[in-house]
């Protein structure tokens, strides 16, 4: 009984933990899958923040998610701005399998991750 009872309770935490848009799904960001090499995150990086139409400002020299200065977080900030400014039009957060969906909003110190509904 209390072993049924603790388990609610844990799951209601935990639904109370994971951000939930009103419609029920949950909110999701676009970063960098840690598993990519750094090639292959520049070259969806530089096509992120420029044929792809990512707002890249933030991640320059000087600005709020310069830091850390890795092609890591860079490609991280650059995918998901480009996917939420374009999700809702049939944009994905594949990047050719350098991306990765998360729950968990990735933004640090004075960075915030862009999340549009």
């Amino acid at each position: 009984m209390l072993s049924a009872l603790l388990r609610i309770l844990l799951a209601l935490l935990f639904m109370m933990i994971i951000p939930q848009k009103s419609d029920g799904q949950f909110e999701q960001w676009c970063i960098a899958d840690e598993q990519t090499p750094d090639d292959e995150l520049q070259t969806a990086l530089d096509w992120a923040c420029g044929r792809g139409g990512a707002n890249c400002s933030r991640i320059q020299r000087n600005q709020p998610c310069y830091f850390p200065n890795t092609v890591k977080d860079h490609a991280s900030y650059a995918f998901n701005n480009y996917y939420q400014k374009f999700k809702n039009k049939g944009a994905s957060c594949y990047f050719n399998g350098a991306a990765m969906a998360t729950e968990l909003d990735p933004s640090h110190n004075t960075c915030r991750f862009e999340y549009l509904p």
